[in-house]
């Protein structure tokens, strides 16, 4: 992706210099805010629990691959902000408010519980603000194939399109179907909303097209069939479960994110009224 010339981002927070903040105890109300969270976003809160109890780690300076990591990030960001920027008013009808991004490292606090790094990127719509451990990169590219900086570039993007949904109204709508239903149903509405921000991912990678070097595409579809439920499950040497699917197959995953990158429409995302996911 070329990213040189690009302008970074100011709506990034960066707490990776406190270490391992926010490690504080989790009170009881907490603690049942973290389990939520763990619930409705398909995440697995043991390490966050399991972590929370240690104690806050001096402040440290940063590597240059974690600056480099910083800047990348901040650039893609930027590119978010500009291309919703523009497809609100003419799709939606109105202006777009970008999200803050939280960089950390080890372990951080948000109001939808604390965010760790064995959770992956997740976007809290509590404070409209998405959650990131760069490290997550290294993650992507040695332990799930999916190389690329384009790859790491379709993370971020991921969890705007989420910050979208948002400010469109269906996120909210969703956790409150989820929070009535069962856990089998509130599984599957949540395979169908990341299935929608793969989409918006897509749509975001037709605007920033003058921007792609040859594979991004590739690189942005692989990473997509990599984290696929049944293809992780069967990393994990399980036979795929689709009842506990929360994602979406890698098939869908990688057909979604393709949908958007050649409408480059919001309209083609609804994956709640689609007959075949």
């Amino acid at each position: 992706m070329r990213l040189r010339g690009v302008r970074g981002s100011r709506n990034i927070e960066d707490r990776r210099r406190s270490g391992g903040g926010g490690r504080a105890g989790i009170g009881g109300v907490g603690l049942l805010v973290v389990l939520a969270i763990g619930y409705f976003a398909g995440i697995d809160v043991t390490p966050l629990l399991q972590q929370a109890t240690q104690p806050a780690s001096a402040p440290r300076e940063l590597s240059a691959e974690e600056e480099r990591a910083a800047e990348f990030t901040s650039r893609v960001l930027a590119t978010t902000e500009t291309v919703w920027g523009e497809i609100f008013p003419s799709q939606v009808g109105r202006p777009y408010e970008p999200p803050v991004l939280v960089l950390y490292s080890g372990v951080t606090a948000s109001p939808c519980g604390n965010a760790s790094g064995a959770t992956g990127p997740f976007y809290c719509p509590a404070d409209q603000k998405a959650y990131l451990d760069t490290e997550f990169f290294a993650t992507l590219s040695r332990q799930l194939g999916a190389r690329g900086d384009f790859a790491a570039a379709y993370v971020i993007a991921h969890e705007v399109a989420h910050h979208v949904q948002n400010e469109l109204g269906i996120l909210g709508q969703v956790n409150e179907r989820r929070q009535v239903v069962g856990e089998t149903d509130a599984n599957a509405l949540t395979v169908r909303l990341e299935l929608q921000a793969d989409c918006l991912s897509g749509v975001w990678a037709r605007s920033v097209d003058g921007l792609l070097e040859p594979g991004d595409i590739e690189e942005a579809l692989n990473a997509a069939r990599m984290i696929g439920d049944d293809h992780l499950q069967e990393r994990a040497g399980r036979v795929p479960q689709p009842h506990t699917f929360t994602h979406g197959t890698s098939e869908q995953r990688s057909r979604w994110f393709a949908t958007g990158f050649q409408s480059g429409d919001i309209r083609s995302c609804d994956t709640f009224r689609a007959q075949r996911l």
